[in-house]
């Protein structure tokens, strides 16, 4: 077989991303749009990049150690990718490659200046733009210099930055290769960049043109501040003209250089109003071609718009699909649910069919679609009411929405009688009897399903769990469980509005909350205190725990001094706490059953941080705060007017919160102690598709939906390819940052705090545990890295119920995400730490190690000098 090395751009399209690259592939694709313009070139294929790979073995071993590299290793990385391009720029080219480049060539005019450009084959991917990576050189001129910059451009593959993105992307060195394209030059009166869709909004409608004088060098590279216009429908809605001091431009013997721009020219605006209408629509041209809004890079040449790159806009949050062309408002379910990571789509079916409201999925993520209770006056006043008592942040960008009034037209004929959207909680008496029931009922239903799932294999396995998961819903929508968490939520309300209209107290309740009974998230972080107690006294324990890297560590424990006893009681933990883990609304997360050593940080910083007896003490502790709080509140509003009867309203609200407030942690627990039975039936069945060679390994389940992986054991065959696409997408759903809100057009939406009444520089947050606190801002995002000393802030993402057991340790929590009534806030509540959440980017703005102060009370968070 005849390696191809040279093909013409009119002879590519996008299927040959592997013979050509990613900009190749584009380019030529391109070419075939009627009415799209791209200079004349040729592509210089992958074959010639391995043909030279093979001319230098030592570059294999190179790669070897390359890819043993993690991408903090800056220095090897650095040292590494310079030796490797070295070596490549050394290489002749071998005959058979240059001959074909100079053939090409001449057809084209071997006199003509070119651009080179590099196109590797994981480059301007629908998951991964890798924009910039590798390089691109212009107005190039001779055969010699053109083979001379194809060198470069191969070399270039392994740029320092180049490697670092394919390390963070998990993307393998030697499965990269490198295409390279050969242009004929265009030299342009302007140039710059169109995305068709905002790339700072991410609204689809609203296409974003940035233009400045000569060649794009000068944009792309930052030298200049370029005319930004935005257009929507076919006008320009924003326009601003920047002035313009300098232009890229080619000169005659090759090469570029800056010059500067006459004083009269520089605040001209590079293109005309028209000429801007007419770039968008040959924008929306390409945009339909690919089916993905694109980041295209032109140039204008005497009216005429030539198009030299288009690549897929990555960083755009994906929208829902709706079915129909309305306008939609979706709110995010992991928001509220302290879950903001992507979800695999095992674990967003599951979530889906055991919901109790219709979710969709966007970007591995769920969203409820609102845009009915928005358009209605009277269901609209109810879920503002409810979303902004746990999370203004979502109440502002609803708002937003709703104040454009064209986007959620008023429905007419809804009247006051709509049910509000918490469900309406009927009365419900104050009695602990109730809550003992509802936790017995939801244990013995756990148990019959353990019980029964055992026997179900194959199809009758998928049949019993879609019985299962009604019982589920079942149980999570049980009126009764329902009214119990209310009646919790709706008395923390009462007291805190109350006690600060009569008494001036900000959240009073926080401190009438503290070590409430039934709380079952909280009794998972006091219960790793009695964990420690036991080990503590065994130093050969805690020494072995101290290098612990494997889950099999538990089996080791017993041949150590004291170890059996150790091994036992962090068994006893799993037994009961096991089922959680981060993030646990995935199903596909490993749990801590499945991962023991995410604890032992936690269980070393609770042995040196706590002395024994920790867990009573702390408990007592907050029973005793919460008795006296009351007493006092209490005697405070017997002393006003009308006293009486206001103490005993308090009185009757504060048995209320003691009593169900608690619960409201439970309902969670008891959805992941069912997922961890669904998921261990869900895994022994797919060791059954392993064994019969159905599967490569157990976890590719997790990259199917709940039908797609029955459909599986039915027919005893699998896609591999979509589990393939699958992974590669869920890897860069990993790099998006879900909005709160988001709307069909593709608009995330975060919300503001309107408030000032906060110190300048202070970052803005929900308060929601009561308290001022100064100490170290301990900045963790895995659970497994903690350490903790006494007196440290937690700063974090979110906080789940997973994450109470570090709660313990600390004497503050600060977090992105979250709301007044989200599990993080009632623990943190229970436990008596000042907290804000809702806190925006608090884990960049905020450096690990800096001094902080949390208000609590008040929801901001000042760093300290």
């Amino acid at each position: 077989m005849i390696e191809q090395y040279v093909l013409a751009l009119q002879e590519v399209d996008e299927t040959q991303v592997a013979t050509v690259g990613g900009k190749g592939a584009h380019l030529g694709a391109l070419s075939r749009i009627d009415g799209v313009h791209v200079p004349a070139g040729f592509c210089v294929t992958t074959n010639a990049f391995r043909r030279i790979m093979a001319e230098a073995p030592t570059i294999h071993d190179q790669l070897d150690q390359l890819s043993r590299l993690k991408p903090k290793d800056r220095e090897a990385i650095r040292t590494l990718s310079a030796e490797i391009r070295q070596a490549i720029e050394g290489i002749v080219l071998p005959d058979d490659p240059a001959a074909a480049i100079t053939r090409a060539l001449t057809q084209l005019g071997e006199r003509g200046a070119y651009a080179v450009r590099s196109s590797a084959t994981a480059e301007d991917l629908p998951t991964a733009s890798f924009a910039g990576q590798q390089d691109t050189y212009l107005n190039v001129m001779g055969l010699a210099a053109i083979l001379q910059h194809v060198s470069r451009c191969w070399a270039s593959l392994f740029t320092e930055r180049a490697v670092t993105y394919r390390q963070r992307n998990g993307i393998d060195h030697r499965t990269v290769h490198m295409a390279v394209v050969v242009q004929k030059m265009a030299f342009p009166q302007a140039a710059g960049v169109l995305f068709t869709a905002d790339p700072v909004t991410g609204n689809r409608k609203v296409a974003s043109v940035e233009a400045s004088f000569g060649l794009g060098e000068a944009l792309v590279s930052g030298l200049v501040n370029a005319d930004a216009y935005k257009v929507r429908d076919g006008e320009i809605v924003d326009k601003a003209v920047a002035t313009k001091r300098l232009a890229i431009h080619a000169l005659p013997t090759g090469g570029t250089k800056e010059q500067a721009i006459d004083s009269e020219r520089q605040e001209q605006p590079a293109l005309t109003d028209a000429q801007v209408v007419r770039l968008v629509q040959l924008g929306r041209r390409i945009e339909a071609h690919f089916g993905h809004p694109q980041d295209i890079e032109w140039c204008l040449v005497d009216d005429d718009f030539h198009i030299v790159q288009s690549r897929p806009i990555t960083t755009l949050f994906p929208i829902p699909a709706a079915g129909d062309r309305e306008n939609h408002v979706y709110v995010s379910v992991g928001h509220q649910q302290m879950m903001t990571d992507p979800m695999k789509p095992l674990g967003f079916s599951m979530w889906q069919l055991t919901a109790m409201a219709p979710m969709h999925e966007a970007g591995g993520r769920l969203f409820v679609d609102v845009t009915q209770r928005l358009a209605s006056p009277a269901s609209r006043a109810g879920l503002l009411e409810l979303v902004g008592r746990g999370d203004p942040l979502i109440r502002d960008a609803l708002e937003t929405v709703l104040d454009r009034a064209d986007f959620v037209p008023t429905l007419p004929g809804a009247g006051p009688g709509t049910p509000p959207v918490s469900g309406a909680s009927a009365p419900i008496e104050t009695d602990p009897a109730i809550v003992t029931e509802l936790i017995e009922r939801s244990r013995a239903s756990i148990a019959a399903l353990r019980r029964d799932i055992r026997t179900k294999t194959g199809p009758a396995l998928f049949d019993f769990l879609l019985e299962a998961f009604q019982e589920h819903k079942r149980l999570l929508g049980d009126p009764q469980s329902m009214q119990a968490i209310m009646a919790g939520m709706e008395a923390t309300w009462w007291l805190n509005e109350q006690l600060q209209a009569w008494l001036g107290e900000k959240n009073a309740a926080d401190t009438l909350t503290l070590s409430a009974p039934n709380n079952v998230t909280s009794e998972m972080g006091l219960a790793l205190l009695d964990v420690a107690d036991v080990i503590r006294p065994h130093p050969e324990v805690v020494a072995f725990l101290q290098g612990v890297e494997d889950d099999g560590f538990l089996d080791e424990l017993p041949k150590l001094a004291g170890g059996a006893e150790a091994r036992d009681a962090i068994e006893a933990y799993l037994d009961r706490y096991g089922v959680r883990c981060v993030g646990e609304i995935d199903i596909t997360r490993p749990r801590w059953s499945e991962r023991p050593t995410t604890l032992v940080p936690v269980i070393l910083d609770n042995i040196r941080n706590f002395e024994p007896g920790a867990r009573n003490r702390r408990f007592e502790q907050g029973r005793q705060e919460a008795e006296k709080k009351e007493r006092d509140v209490l005697e405070q509003l017997r002393a006003l007017p009308d006293g009486e009867r206001k103490a005993e309203q308090a009185k009757r609200m504060i048995d209320r919160v003691r009593t169900f407030i608690g619960y409201r942690e439970y309902p969670k627990y008891a959805i992941v102690s069912r997922y961890f039975v669904y998921k261990q039936a869900l895994l022994e069945e797919a060791e059954r598709l392993v064994q019969a060679n159905v599967l490569r390994e157990k976890e590719d389940i997790f990259y199917l939906t709940f039908q797609e992986l029955h459909d599986v054991v039915r027919t005893n065959q699998a896609d591999e390819q979509l589990i393939h696409r699958r992974k590669d997408a869920f890897r860069s759903y990993q790099s998006l940052t879900p909005p709160r809100v988001l709307t069909s057009e593709g608009e995330g939406i975060a919300g503001a705090y309107r408030r000032d009444d906060v110190p300048t520089g202070a970052l803005v947050g929900l308060p929601v545990s009561n308290g001022i606190v100064e100490g170290r801002a301990r900045v963790i995002l895995d659970m497994a890295e903690a350490d903790l000393e006494p007196g440290d802030i937690l700063v974090t993402a979110y906080t789940d119920p997973s994450w109470s057991p570090l709660f313990v340790a600390i004497e503050g929590l600060v977090t992105e995400v979250g709301g007044l009534m989200t599990h993080g806030a009632v623990v943190a509540r229970e436990y008596g730490l000042p907290a804000v959440v809702g806190v925006e980017h608090a884990t960049k703005l905020i450096r690990d190690g800096q001094r902080i102060r949390v208000h609590g009370a008040d929801g901001y968070v000042q760093i300290l000098p």
